[in-house]
């Protein structure tokens, strides 16, 4: 018997989400067809750097790209390149926005910009929304999908909208497009279109496309020249990054092609959560590989049932849950290959099993 939500997923044979356990096998996998001779990057320079990042710019639209060991550094030096051009240190993004709410106030400690949160928590940015905004900002941020509330999206006309006025104001816009390939299939477009609309572009490797660490920052060659010097300034010219850049490599031509795939493999799930009673996604129809698992019960009483199904079944469901809007249990939940690697008589018998764990609960209340 497991004596947690996290020991019974940990023990489970199949899980729901993602790709796979995250050990050193990642690497290795990444690693194993490289040739031993190959040159390392060296402080940013060396072909396989530069190959890289050469190969990102053409996939997002834009000029130049530039790789970096982490996004919470590429986008705190986005938003400070932008703010120095107008000479006015304040942008404006959403209340969740992961700038805001993990990043320990970095943005406004170490570069002394104000925010603007824009919206409501519990939706996206619309145009109104930013045409609302006190005057005096030099950057909007939007996150495409927006993760906190579900991985909600604004629809494309909106962020056509939202680019034109930007531009008619001359407020920069930029993408905090960490699940960018995510989104793509909702859409229907491809990187460069939806990148277009945005002067610059972040992108991770570590989330969707599943690789070890790392981001891309993109944008126009004198923009991408100002990152370099501000990557250096925050010591993000490692000696040499090519495991990272290597290991997003080999997982992006891996699994690039497979986002579609995903997002199918999201909606399937979701609807399978939403015949249950006492639980519904958010949103109810996904609309990129990831969504919310909400739960109406108490916390104690959902980490028991996914404890009992997680040990009775062999399936991991989640290893967590958080509570959200002061009552509301809840677990985030994306689609990667794991999912199909799971036999789909399996899975339904795990919602049955579930279901009728909270039937349990609901008939003793």
């Amino acid at each position: 018997m497991a004596n947690t939500l996290r020991e019974s997923y940990n023990k489970t044979n199949y899980k729901l989400g993602n790709h796979g356990k995250r050990n050193v096998q990642v690497l290795k996998e990444a690693l194993q067809e490289i040739d031993e001779n190959v040159e390392s990057d060296i402080y940013g320079q060396g072909k396989i750097i530069e190959d890289f990042q050469e190969k990102m710019a053409k996939l997002l639209g834009k000029e130049t790209a530039v790789f970096f060991p982490s996004g919470t550094m590429a986008q705190q030096i986005a938003l400070r390149i932008w703010c120095d051009e107008k000479d006015l240190g304040k942008v404006a993004y959403h209340p969740l926005s992961h700038l805001e709410i993990h990043e320990q106030d970095g943005l406004k400690k170490l570069h002394k910009i104000e925010t603007i949160l824009l919206a409501d928590e519990t939706r996206v940015i619309e145009l109104e929304d930013i045409k609302e905004m006190e005057n005096g900002v030099a950057c909007v941020l939007l996150e495409l999908p927006q993760r906190e509330i579900g991985g909600q999206l604004p629809s494309f006309e909106t962020l056509v909208q939202i680019s034109s006025y930007c531009k008619e104001q001359g407020i920069k816009l930029h993408l905090d497009g960490a699940r960018l390939l995510e989104v793509l299939p909702f859409y229907q477009k491809t990187a460069a279109e939806l990148s277009a609309l945005f002067d610059s572009v972040y992108m991770s490797f570590y989330k969707g496309i599943g690789g070890i660490a790392g981001a891309i920052l993109a944008g126009s060659r004198e923009f991408t020249s100002q990152s370099k010097v501000w990557k250096r300034r925050y010591g993000g010219d490692l000696i040499s990054l090519y495991p990272y850049i290597l290991s997003a490599d080999y997982y992006y031509e891996k699994r690039a092609s497979k986002m579609a795939e995903y997002y199918e493999s999201a909606k399937e799930l979701a609807a399978l959560f939403n015949v249950c009673i006492g639980i519904h996604t958010l949103p109810i129809v996904p609309v990129s590989n990831m969504f919310h698992v909400h739960f109406e019960l108490e916390k104690a009483e959902a980490e028991a049932i996914l404890t009992a199904v997680q040990e009775m079944t062999g399936i991991g469901i989640s290893g967590y849950i958080n509570v959200i809007n002061e009552n509301t249990p809840a677990f985030e939940i994306s689609l990667g290959d794991a999912y199909k690697d799971i036999p789909t008589e399996i899975v339904r018998e795990m919602f049955g099993v579930l279901s009728g764990k909270i039937s349990e609960v609901r008939r003793k209340k």
